[in-house]
């Protein structure tokens, strides 16, 4: 027999073994693995109430956090603006990060976890097929030796009842049968222990499918909150970050609950692989002898089976029968002809009993079902155990990375909440406001309005006037930059006495050959009076201020005007008599 292989504990095994035991009340528990006992199932359950106590913890931090956050005045300042908008990134991309870690780490601990369970369902179940195939074994050699032989030997003893010699070895014969049915009524009979071993299988086969399941939800809830966050932070909308925090709240009290059940099956479990011969000797006593049950949990060279002189028996008993048939074949067909079939039939048992034998031996030895003990225990404890561990990291990582999610998700709804404040102070029409922007991305254009300006004249009362229609233009395009300046601007011509000056209004155009003046009223100058933006010396004259379209194609000034010249600057003046009551403004066309 070659040697055993033994089992030895991880250190994972040892280190959670350790964890202190308490009650509900506080008390040391033996940290012996013992389910049925009811302060052992406390102390596995102090250990949830220990991670419900830093859930409440938790939440209570993230509260005050969120009322300093939500009670704190805000700083206009632009650097500390600036600051908490970096701040946020910041922690936004920390707490990704660190939920994408925590999923991957998940992932390993869910396929470890999975991975060993299963192997115990296999092992299980390759034990189960053994301990069922002794049985048949056993309970078909019996029949046969029970019914089958005893219906030959008596037509036998028949045919043989004038030769004595002949039926005292019938006698001899169903004696050594007898022996080999009481050698075989000492073979455990395992249909309970079968039927126990398939209830299990099947209960963790299942319970290992939900459990499965359930955490590759939360892994696929955990990266969808991480999206949301992104999207969020991205397309700055208040409701993608509203749905981040209500998700992320309830991601991190599915992660305090994972926790919870990960360390209470994690110390249950090591509790189990330190010492689980101790265990199985324990539950296993009341169906099978303490002899049988550590031949196969330990299978050690120096430990003898139990059921080595059964089988010896056995092997004995059989050869001697199948001496005696041999005889009768030989010296009794030749006066009996008619018992040479039932010899034959003898014969034949014999050799398939012999056969069930050999069979019978295999699966009784020790190596096959200590196989799939240590096969189990290797799933349990090493695979098993320690995907347990890395799911446990992935709940503590989950937990903190939505803890910072939340605790940013506060102050990015406050800086959106300041920009679009700062956002409301610009007038709506301005095209370079992004909510502007926004605006006309959703809105379909319409058509374009002038837009003007008015201003009331010292001389007389304001005046509204109405934006002129619409037109193209066919002048060069020297023209309109010459008009518009360098931006290409919508521009007005002002005339102020001598000096002409270009009103740019910065508003977008559609069309490039479209050019759009704004009519401004300005306070006609005294006569005494010089405008201190011309040169020096420059006249000042009692012209009505008219804004205008320069003629396009070359074509000549309205009547009354007359375009001058004035440090470089073109402007359009309209002249009147000093006799001239003062006349209102008025536009003129192109």
């Amino acid at each position: 027999m070659p040697a055993r292989v033994e089992y030895i504990a991880p250190w994972w095994v040892v280190w959670l073994h350790s964890v202190p035991h308490l009650g509900l009340r506080l008390q040391r528990v033996d940290s012996t693995f013992n389910p049925r006992d009811e302060s052992y199932r406390e102390s596995l359950l102090f250990l949830g109430l220990v991670a419900a106590v830093c859930l409440g913890l938790n939440l209570v931090f993230l509260a005050a956090y969120l009322a300093c956050v939500c009670c704190c005045r805000p700083d206009s300042a632009g650097q500390t603006k600036r600051r908490d908008s970096c701040c946020v990134t910041w922690m936004a991309v920390v707490a990704g990060l660190v939920c994408c870690a925590a999923v991957g780490v998940g992932f390993y601990g869910n396929s470890e976890t999975s991975d060993g369970v299963y192997q115990l369902i296999y092992s299980l179940d390759n034990a189960n097929h053994t301990l069922s195939g002794i049985d048949r074994l056993v309970s078909g050699t019996t029949e046969k030796l029970k019914v089958d032989l005893e219906q030959h030997l008596a037509r036998l003893s028949e045919i043989f009842a004038t030769r004595g010699d002949y039926i005292q070895t019938l006698r001899f014969m169903q004696q050594m049968a007898s022996n080999i049915i009481v050698q075989l009524s000492g073979v455990p009979v395992w249909r309970e222990v079968t039927a126990q071993l398939t209830e299990l299988a099947g209960q963790t086969g299942q319970v290992e499918y939900y459990r499965w399941l359930a955490c590759l939800l939360l892994f696929i809830l955990d990266l969808v909150i991480c999206l949301l966050a992104c999207l969020g932070l991205a397309r700055r909308s208040r409701c993608l970050l509203a749905s981040m925090l209500c998700c992320g709240l309830l991601a991190l009290l599915l992660s305090w609950t994972s926790l919870a059940a990960d360390a209470a099956a994690a110390v249950g479990t090591s509790d189990f692989c330190v010492a689980p011969d101790t265990f199985i000797l324990n539950i296993t006593e009341s169906q099978l002898s303490t002899e049988v049950t550590r031949y196969y949990l330990y299978c050690s060279q120096s430990m003898s089976s139990p059921f080595q002189q059964a089988l010896t028996i056995f092997q004995r008993s059989l050869t001697t029968m199948q001496i005696q048939v041999a005889g009768l074949l030989q010296f009794a067909v030749p006066l009996f002809p008619t018992a040479e079939k039932d010899l034959l039939r003898i014969q034949l048992l014999l050799n398939s009993s012999e056969s069930s034998l050999h069979q019978l031996t295999a699966m009784l030895d020790c190596r096959g079902l200590h196989k799939d003990y240590l096969d189990a225990l290797t799933g349990v404890c090493y695979d098993g155990l320690e995907g347990l561990l890395y799911l446990g990291l992935f709940s503590l990582l989950a937990a903190l990375a939505f803890s910072t999610m939340i605790c940013a998700g506060p102050r990015a709804w406050k800086h959106l909440t300041t920009r679009d404040r700062d956002y409301d102070d610009i007038d709506d029409d301005d095209p370079f406001n992004p909510q502007a922007r926004r605006i006309a991305a959703h809105n379909p254009p319409r058509g374009q309005l002038h837009s003007f300006c008015s201003y009331s004249s010292g001389l007389g009362s304001q005046t509204s006037l109405q934006p002129p229609a619409q037109t193209v233009s066919n002048a060069p395009v020297s023209e309109y930059m010459y008009g518009r300046g360098s931006w290409g601007l919508p521009s007005c011509r002002v005339a102020l006495g001598d000096v002409g000056l270009w009103a740019a209004h910065p508003g977008p155009e559609s069309q490039v050959g479209r050019k759009h003046r704004m009519p401004i009223v300005v306070p006609s100058p005294q006569p005494q009076d010089a405008w201190r933006g011309g040169p020096q010396g420059a006249p000042s004259h009692p012209c009505t201020s008219t804004c205008v379209r320069e003629p396009a194609g070359g074509a000549t000034s309205p009547r009354g005007t007359k375009p001058c010249s004035l440090a470089g600057t073109h402007a359009t003046r309209t002249c009147r008599s000093s006799g001239e009551a003062p006349r209102p403004p008025r536009i003129l066309p192109a």
